[in-house]
């Protein structure tokens, strides 16, 4: 019997940002360590540099992420920006887990098929991947990203979250926080034109 897998289809339109939404295995809380999450900014940053994507914001929660980017290649390739994040960092946590003998290496190694077996930090599939094409609509996504923190009451204002984009505006990108991700901000030049 075939069974079905749902699949997320990626799909761009000149001038489109993507707000690309993926969770921790079993949506666990494995975010929640300041070493793992510079490790994770790391990876964001290489694979923005990689895939030639802008971050307009982020938000790092202690079982998703949430990242509002836009391309600035005309040949936009999501799902291999979104696999040069999660791949490298996953290896490098399996690393650590295996060198320190940790109790959840065993947690998130799976049996994929009789006698093989993997390591699944992340959530299988392609995640979430919503696309914008006007500036309220971004601007909304921005808040709503920053606010992620608060809703859960990790923080009481969006601004005391580190692991978010929400300093970098409040600052109108005076503050640069070395542990995150280069932040690009909101890309005007997009809304220029009309969809």
């Amino acid at each position: 019997m075939l069974t079905h897998r749902k699949q997320v289809k990626h799909f761009h339109e000149p001038g489109d940002c993507h707000e690309l939404t993926f969770s921790c295995h079993q949506r666990k809380p494995l975010l929640t360590n300041p070493v793992w999450k510079k490790m994770l900014c790391h990876s964001i940053d290489q694979a923005l540099i990689r895939y030639q994507f802008h971050l307009i914001a982020f938000v790092i929660m202690p079982e998703h992420v949430h990242l509002l980017v836009y391309p600035t290649a005309h040949d936009c390739k999501i799902d291999g920006f979104l696999a040069a994040i999660k791949r490298p960092f996953s290896y490098r946590i399996k690393q650590l887990l295996t060198k320190q003998q940790a109790p959840l290496l065993t947690e998130l190694t799976i049996r994929t098929r009789p006698g093989k077996t993997a390591f699944r930090f992340w959530l299988e599939g392609p995640g979430f991947d919503r696309n914008f094409f006007s500036k309220k609509a971004v601007e909304s996504a921005v808040n709503y990203i920053h606010l992620n923190p608060v809703k859960r009451k990790l923080s009481s204002e969006s601004r005391e979250w580190k692991w978010s984009s929400a300093r970098w505006y409040e600052s109108n990108g005076e503050f640069i926080d070395p542990d995150l991700p280069t932040i690009h901000g909101l890309p005007w030049g997009f809304f220029l034109q009309t969809h």
